[in-house]
């Protein structure tokens, strides 16, 4: 079995209990791929022995990996998702960060049953949608996607700007606001939901628009199906605005149109029998916490 492993480089230590991971990797004869600076990195920490493969880039890994193991936080891991494209790769968060709704196992579990479950297939495989953005200018290049949202808002000035919106040709509204968020199921747990986006399941079919600060108080976030395309045409007192996928941002002329749709492919995200998203939300939320229950 292959398995690429994929991180940051921080000024922080990963917590020690990790390396029962490493232990269990070199048991079952896993050959390890990593970046040389990864590894560097991880050696600085761990003992990591057995086979061990130098990858660089998306070329190199795709084709050549079984699995791949995402060390950091939610952040982290959509940074894996470009990291992998379209090669199809199923990705384990593992969670040295703070919230972790993605990357929802802790090191301790990493260490105790992660590898034994991929080795004997024990999980489940979720495929998470992602959005795909088009514009005239090609902002972001062949990495135009994204599995959490797509945003746009304002750079420069305090002022409001304005977001004209249509959905399948449709006008819908012009959003008075600092921006707007487009965001699949897998980020209503991310952005959206801190400016009061709803929170949706895994495999639900839809996209959620989220308006930032919006002047119009009756103004509310809006769900619509997952096959809409959605075109985003923008005005205000500045010449330049700010376009953002997942942690990727830009900056973008307000001449230019955004057209925003499902994604051409997407991401197997591995699933063990204690991650359902119901149990996640529940954790990471603090529901239940109140003593009546």
């Amino acid at each position: 079995m292959k398995i690429a492993v994929y991180g940051r480089i921080t000024g922080k230590s990963l917590p020690p209990a990790l390396q029962g991971f490493f232990d269990k990797l070199e048991k079952h004869g896993t050959e390890i791929l990593v970046t040389e600076q990864y590894l560097n990195y991880l050696k600085g920490q761990f003992r990591i022995e057995g086979k061990i493969e130098t990858i660089s880039d998306y070329n190199h890994v795709r084709g050549n990996a079984d699995f791949l193991i995402s060390i950091g936080g939610d952040g982290t891991l959509l940074e894996t998702i470009a990291f992998i494209r379209n090669s199809g790769i199923p990705v384990v968060g593992i969670n040295t960060g703070r919230l972790g709704f993605l990357a929802g196992l802790t090191v301790e579990q990493a260490a105790e049953f992660v590898v034994e479950h991929l080795v004997a297939r024990k999980f489940s495989l979720d495929k998470r949608t992602l959005l795909r953005l088009d514009t005239n200018s090609n902002l972001f290049g062949d990495l135009n996607f994204a599995m959490n949202e797509f945003t746009v808002q304002r750079k420069d000035s305090s002022a409001m700007m304005t977001i004209h919106t249509w959905v399948d040709g449709k006008f819908l509204n012009s959003y008075w606001a600092d921006g707007l968020i487009i965001s699949t199921p897998t980020g209503s747990t991310a952005y959206s939901l801190s400016c009061g986006g709803p929170l949706m399941v895994p495999d639900a079919k839809s996209v959620v628009l989220t308006p930032l600060s919006p002047h119009n108080l009756n103004v509310r976030p809006l769900i619509v199906p997952e096959d809409s395309e959605i075109l985003l045409k923008v005005e205000g007192r500045s010449p330049q605005y700010l376009a953002s996928l997942d942690a990727r941002i830009t900056t973008f002329d307000a001449a230019e149109e955004l057209r925003i749709r499902k994604g051409d492919f997407k991401i197997s995200l591995v699933r063990f029998d204690n991650q359902h998203f119901f149990d996640v939300i529940r954790e990471k939320l603090m529901w239940g916490l109140d003593k009546r229950n």
